[in-house]
């Protein structure tokens, strides 16, 4: 289970929860009445929030569109499930982004590509072993999607979603330490793929 990511929920009752402090969500009442079975309120919370959360997905996946699209939806079946027992500490939207990035990591983690550090490793190693001209310089998220698996679930995680090592080592099941390294091999390759003109640290 990817505890250090994954949103909380809890058994809090629902008069307990409108004393909580989230008069400054816009997404609060939507999550409220959804949370009571609503199911316009949800459709309307999907509509507001599809985008962003597939956007996040699509990242972690490397571009691959048809699996980002049926992981967010994964992700908003798991949020209606869950919604009865969300505690709103935390602003709804954040609650789904969290959602929406752990649900993409345990796909990642399910898939053999990511079962060895070994295959990424000699990912990025024909990565290394690749030519890229000056001419075949490509974009930052191209080269993003490029990277092995793991190596682009710790850069994206970090330094786009703003997770820490230990958060990231934590869902991805290895060291902190492995972490740092693949974010550092992971940043070399991107500055190489992006040419001497596009800086990426």
């Amino acid at each position: 289970m990817l505890t250090a990511i994954t949103p909380e929920l809890g058994t809090m009752s629902h008069a307990a929860a409108r004393a909580a402090p989230d008069r400054d969500d816009p997404l609060a009442d939507q999550a409220r009445r959804a949370a009571a079975g609503d199911v316009l309120a949800f459709e309307s919370l999907y509509r507001s929030q599809h985008r962003r959360l597939f956007g996040a997905i699509w990242r972690i996946v490397g571009g691959v569109e048809a699996r980002a699209e049926e992981l967010t939806q994964d992700t908003f079946i798991r949020a209606w499930r869950a919604l009865p027992g969300f505690r709103f500490e935390s602003a709804v939207g954040t609650w789904l982004h969290r959602l929406a990035v752990n649900t993409a990591l345990m796909d990642l983690r399910n898939r053999r590509d990511c079962e060895d550090l070994e295959i990424d490793d000699a990912g990025l190693a024909e990565l290394a072993g690749s030519h890229c001209s000056s001419d075949h310089r490509i974009d930052l998220q191209a080269a993003i999607n490029q990277l092995p698996a793991r190596a682009r679930a710790v850069l994206v995680l970090h330094d786009i979603e703003g997770l820490t090592h230990e958060e990231i080592g934590s869902a991805l099941s290895i060291a902190a330490g492995s972490c740092k390294a693949h974010l550092h091999r992971a940043r070399q390759h991107l500055r190489r793929l992006l040419g001497d003109h596009h800086e990426y640290s």
